[in-house]
């Protein structure tokens, strides 16, 4: 069964030149607990969410994958 993937957060990261470790500095959590984010393994809670959209300087949903129809 495949991982159904709800996040962004690494294509993200890439598309501002960042890394999970810079972000897990920044947010104070472990770097294993950015990876697990970033491979959709884990996910942050919707507070730590807007503070990643915060750092990344995004809008919240361009961390979250649409759950519209894509005809």
């Amino acid at each position: 069964m495949s991982k159904l993937k709800l996040n962004r957060i690494k294509v993200v990261l890439v598309e501002n030149n960042r890394t999970s470790k810079e972000l897990a500095n920044h947010l104070g959590k472990t770097v294993s607990t950015v990876s697990r984010w970033c491979t959709n393994e884990a996910q942050p809670s919707i507070e730590t969410l807007y503070e990643v959209a915060k750092y990344l300087k995004v809008d919240i949903r361009e961390l979250l994958l649409s759950t519209g129809n894509k005809s």
